[in-house]
Order: structure tokens, then C-alpha cells, then sequence
């Protein structure tokens, strides 16, 4: 079965609206699950029948997020560290004292409390990244649906936040709501010119 390790990505860095939400995915390094990959490389449906499996099949899992809120005072990167650092820490405590090592998608590592490597593309070469990352992805897409009920203009089950074109219409017709960040620059020349007027 080799080390117990978790795997920790995050999803939502690009688009204008929602939180970013992170990952933890426990697995023993030569557990494998049939499919699990980069998320963005699959299909909805493909990923709601992997999330359910990693679910089922990994040895334990948590989500963390940082909300609009954190990612305006932050910054993305930052609030994509915390989101990762949060989910670490929603583990269960008897499953964090057994982990010996954490793989954390891209070329930055947040700050954990156990030893970790940061690798680039881990969400298609390890299988407890790619399983975050479909976890997370799941979890952020199913936050933008029930979003796209409360606030229908938008069509946000459709790009989930992400900035096109019919999303930016949208935002010229309707203006932002309390989802959208404002530190991002589609958002700001939006209330610049709303400061203006």
C-alpha cells in the first residue's frame, strides 16, 4: 500500500465570481482509481461518477474554501493557499497524525503542518491530486448552480462564474452582485465606470 499521503488541489482561481474552493484527498500512494485525472479534462458527468467513488474508495477527504470576501482582501493566490491550508485541516485529527506526506497541485506550497511537494500537472501524474481536484471542482460547480437559482441573469450553470462572453454581457446588462469579486479587473472597470456615472 506504501505511504499515506493526501493530495490537495484547489478550483476557481479565473473565474469573476464565487469562492475558490480546495480539496484533501487521502489515499495510500499506490491506491489507484480507474479514470481520475486532471478535472478540467473531463466531462461533468464523468466527474459526478468519480467524485462518487473517490468518496467511497478514498481513505478520507475534506473541502476547504476561501470566500469572495478573502479572495478581494488577499488576493487569489493567496486566498487559493488558504483555501488548500483549510482543507488539510478538515480532516479528521486521527486521519492528520497518520499522514506522512502531502502533493499539492502546481509550483507553490501553502502552509501545511506535515512535509509536502509542490508538482506542476500533479492533477494528471498523481492520482490523490487529480482526485482533489475532481472533488473540488464538483463541490464549486454544485456552489455556482444553486447560485445560477438565486440569481438567474447571470447563467452561472452554465460558465460557473468564468469570464465569457455571455457571462460578460451579462454583467454589462445587470451589473455584479454580491458574488462577484471586485478585485478582479473585469469586475472593477465595471464599478469604475459605475463610480463615474
Amino acid at each position: 500500500m506504501g505511504r499515506l499521503i493526501v493530495g490537495l488541489d484547489e478550483v476557481g482561481r479565473g473565474p469573476l465570481a464565487g469562492s475558490v474552493v480546495a480539496a484533501a484527498v487521502v489515499m495510500y500512494e499506490s491506491q489507484q482509481i480507474v479514470g481520475v485525472r486532471d478535472s478540467k479534462k473531463l466531462s461533468a458527468k464523468n466527474r459526478v461518477l468519480l467524485c462518487s467513488e473517490i468518496r467511497t474508495t478514498a481513505i478520507g477527504f475534506a473541502i476547504g474554501e476561501a470566500d469572495i470576501e478573502e479572495i478581494d482582501r488577499i488576493n487569489i493566490l493567496h486566498a487559493s493557499m488558504l483555501a488548500m491550508e483549510r482543507a488539510l485541516a478538515a480532516l479528521p485529527q486521527d486521519l492528520l497524525i497518520r499522514l506522512e506526506h502531502a502533493f499539492v497541485d502546481g509550483n507553490r506550497l501553502p502552509n501545511l503542518s506535515i512535509p509536502a511537494t509542490a508538482v506542476v500537472g500533479g492533477d494528471d501524474s498523481i492520482q490523490s491530486i487529480g482526485a482533489a481536484s475532481i472533488l473540488a471542482k464538483v463541490h464549486r460547480d454544485d456552489q455556482m448552480c444553486k447560485a445560477a437559482v438565486e440569481y438567474p441573469q447571470y447563467g452561472f450553470e452554465r460558465h460557473m462564474g468564468y469570464p465569457t462572453a455571455q457571462h460578460l454581457d451579462a454583467l454589462k446588462q445587470h451589473g455584479i452582485c454580491p458574488l462577484h469579486r471586485r478585485s478582479f479587473a473585469p469586475i472593477r472597470k465595471l464599478l469604475q465606470v459605475d463610480a463615474v456615472a
